[in-house]
């Protein structure tokens, strides 16, 4: 039974990504999946996690990215064209969910490690968790971006955040109370535009989701693993910008090996 529903749901994302410029009601969806309106949004949540109109959302809003950093089109066109009528209301939620506004995305197109960081909760007075773990992922040299986030999609001003240069131990420090979800990224080497499709069955991008997690007023050290899997259609998309601080780490880290190599040739020459 579970699989005639996850096609379903499958049925109604892939709607979503040809028709995300069209005005699709709940009602539509539901006709999508054949089911009933109040049966479908209830195993639409129970399947992505989202609702299928927050699900919507966040597709027009990658779209939005891709073409704010891939064309010349103007913000109120893009807006249209991703299914929005008012330039205003797009601009609220595209700033909401990746974090920058739509021009000063289009200006800087990512958000750096350091904009995360000037940008976040100052450290709580009261105790804070520190979560720990190990990372696993199909993508054994890249980056990791890990963020506790306060619903189950990668969107917005995350509460802790953490960045690894290769899958291993990660910590993550000044974890508030409350409960969040752990979520983390990866992206395989030169295929950083993936956050901008829809998932092309391969590990172009990991992803991993769990929670919600409950984060207790006591303070002190809490465990949770992390399993990276290459996304699927039906994992909200990517929204946040994370493009430039997980290539900066590739780039320093070959950087590096390079300066240790002419170190190397330089001693042997001596």
């Amino acid at each position: 039974m579970y699989d005639v529903i996850e096609r379903a749901v499958t049925r109604v994302i892939e709607s979503m990504h040809e028709n995300h410029g069209e005005q699709l009601t709940i009602d539509d969806m539901a006709r999508t999946a054949m089911f009933s309106k109040f049966h479908f949004s209830r195993v639409f949540q129970r399947v992505t996690g989202l609702s299928p109109g927050r699900f919507l959302s966040a597709v027009r809003v990658r779209e939005a990215k891709r073409l704010l950093a891939s064309t010349s089109l103007s913000i109120t066109h893009i807006s249209h064209q991703v299914g929005y009528s008012s330039v205003g209301t797009f601009s609220s939620r595209f700033t909401q969910s990746v974090g920058l506004s739509p021009s000063r995305y289009r200006q800087v197109m990512s958000i750096t490690a350091q904009d995360l960081t000037n940008r976040g909760n100052p450290v709580p007075a009261w105790p804070t968790v520190t979560l720990h773990g190990t990372v696993t992922s199909p993508l054994p040299d890249r980056p990791i971006f890990a963020g506790i986030f306060p619903r189950p999609i990668l969107e917005g001003r995350p509460a802790s955040f953490t960045l690894i240069r290769r899958p291993g131990p990660y910590v993550m420090r000044n974890v508030p109370e409350g409960h969040w979800y752990l979520i983390a990224q990866s992206v395989a080497e030169s295929r950083e535009d993936a956050i901008h499709y829809p998932p092309g069955g391969d590990a172009a991008l990991c992803i991993a989701r769990q929670g919600p997690i409950a984060i207790g007023p006591e303070g002190g050290s809490q465990r949770a693993d992390i399993r990276l899997k290459p996304m699927s259609l039906l994992d909200p998309p990517v929204l946040l910008a994370l493009r430039d601080p997980l290539s900066s780490w590739s780039a320093n880290a070959n950087a590096n090996a390079n300066a240790n190599a002419n170190a190397d040739v330089g001693a042997d020459e001596r």
